[in-house]
């Protein structure tokens, strides 16, 4: 799948879920799926305890993140030595 079609899974409106970005067709933020994914948790855990979701949703949701970060970034100190 290329990008564009995985963004497409992606759905953002401002009456559902506060207007944050979720995987289309259901409440689920795509900040939770890459908490989740962060933390460890694996994309067949995550298909299990959301048995709604396809493994391209879950793409999908790294997809948005990596769009979201071209553009910004967060502050992360620099250790020194």
């Amino acid at each position: 799948m290329t990008p564009t079609s995985l963004l497409s899974r992606i759905s953002i409106d401002p009456n559902i879920c506060f207007g944050k970005p979720c995987i289309r067709g259901h409440r689920i933020w795509v900040s939770l799926i890459l908490d989740f994914l962060a933390s460890g948790v694996t994309l067949e855990s995550l298909l299990e305890e959301y048995p709604g979701i396809e493994r391209e949703d879950i793409l999908a949701c790294i997809a948005y993140g990596a769009e979201m970060s071209r553009d910004c970034y967060v502050e992360i100190p620099v250790r020194t030595r």
